[in-house]
């Protein structure tokens, strides 16, 4: 192995981030996860408006049934006027009849662009809209400077934009584990070529050190995990095993996580009950279940979820058979200790006249203000305190938790 090798795998190791060492410091008890939705998911055939005569008509072959018993395709009733899709019915129902799960409709930012980059570039960053951005802060990387002595990691195939900034946050991409790309002999080589040098306070040769015992401590777990899933555990693929992986990692070890799962631009043949989006929306609802499964009853109590998408889509379906990029979302609040089986937040009657430029679901929470009210609740976090997380924002107290 020459040195050019060397220098490559030393810089594939996430060690350093703002000349700081990434330390180990114990996990505390509140867990937080944080999941997006990429591609902007149709929430309204998820949490879908069943009760509304518009909905049906604005979208005649992609509705979801008003709910029926005798009908297992037909919408799952929440409330009056709200409904579950039937994909649903084994994962997350149960999550909602024990009032561990919210949900917050009229969610998303009041980014107007519609562009995939911009508005989730708008949502990691977590900043105001209008002004200049800031690229080198990400929210989480906020948050996790403000809570200092918690965990925090990235289950992605890069740093992401939400954790750039403050500490160094160690990312893995937990679909595509295999071996370590760097092997103990070789961490070693790399461990002692930096030995000695310093960036400031920083021994640079214990900084790498520890960068490679944080990534051998993440392989080994998922290790286990795969090991159990090869005697009858759930299928190993896409986030429904990654999911699994989340919760025994965040049950053990971290305590402040970020993961995205993409596939949500349903332009064409989107479907209803059947199809392309609620197979995947079946595939999100069982990895949900079994990281509620695999974090356990102890961790869950004091564990939040909030999964977001950067926006939603149009009301009415398009020619064909799909759903454009909208505005108005409806965003996700799972954890043991929610004060859920609610539908959360502001709302309005849909109507050709309440839409959003006549398209698509208004915004009446903003993210922002959601999480804020979260963090608020959780972390006992101050009006000062929160505005260096969400500057300009004002905290929403949904009384979730």
């Amino acid at each position: 192995m020459d040195r050019r090798d060397v220098l490559k795998m030393a810089a594939a190791v996430p060690l350093l981030a703002a000349g700081r060492a990434f330390a180990a410091p114990a996990v505390g008890d509140t867990r937080l996860l944080i999941i997006f939705l990429r591609g902007a998911y149709d929430a309204a055939n998820i949490v879908a408006p069943t009760g509304n005569a518009f909905y049906h008509a604005a979208r005649p072959t992609i509705a979801l049934a008003k709910p029926d018993p005798a009908n297992p395709d037909a919408a799952i009733a929440l409330d009056g006027d709200w409904s579950l899709h039937p994909a649903l019915k084994d994962t997350i129902l149960p999550l909602w009849q024990k009032k561990q799960i919210a949900f917050v409709p009229f969610a998303g930012t009041n980014d107007l662009s519609r562009s995939h980059f911009e508005t989730q570039d708008t949502i990691e960053l977590g900043q105001p809209i209008g002004g200049t951005r800031d690229y080198r802060s990400g929210f989480l990387a906020r948050l996790a400077s403000a809570l200092g002595p918690d965990r925090p990691i990235a289950f992605t195939d890069q740093a992401p934009l939400i954790f750039r900034g403050g500490q160094s946050i160690p990312n893995i991409a937990l679909k595509s584990v295999g071996k370590p790309l760097v092997s103990p002999h070789q961490a070693q080589v790399i461990a002692a070529m930096y030995k000695g040098q310093r960036l400031g306070e920083v021994d640079l040769g214990d900084s790498v050190t520890e960068g490679f015992r944080v990534r051998d401590t993440v392989y080994q777990s998922v290790a286990q995990e795969m090991a159990a899933a090869n005697r009858g555990a759930v299928s190993p693929k896409g986030f429904e095993l990654s999911a699994r992986r989340i919760g025994r990692l965040m049950r053990d070890q971290f305590n402040l996580a970020f993961v995205d799962v993409g596939g949500w631009d349903t332009h064409v043949g989107q479907g209803g009950a059947q199809g392309y989006l609620a197979n995947r929306i079946g595939e999100l609802g069982r990895g949900l279940a079994g990281f509620v499964d695999e974090i356990g009853a102890d961790a869950w109590r004091n564990t939040v979820v909030v999964a977001v998408s950067e926006f939603g889509r149009t009301f009415r379906e398009n020619g064909d058979k799909g759903t454009d990029h909208g505005h108005g979302s409806t965003y996700w609040v799972l954890g043991g200790g929610i004060a859920g089986g609610r539908i959360a937040g502001p709302q309005v009657a849909l109507s050709e006249a309440t839409l959003n430029q006549a398209r698509d679901l208004p915004v009446l929470t903003d993210y922002r203000a959601l999480i804020g009210g979260l963090l608020t609740r959780l972390y006992g976090f101050d009006r000062q305190r929160i505005e260096t997380i969400f500057p300009a924002s004002i905290p929403a107290d949904l009384a979730l938790v």
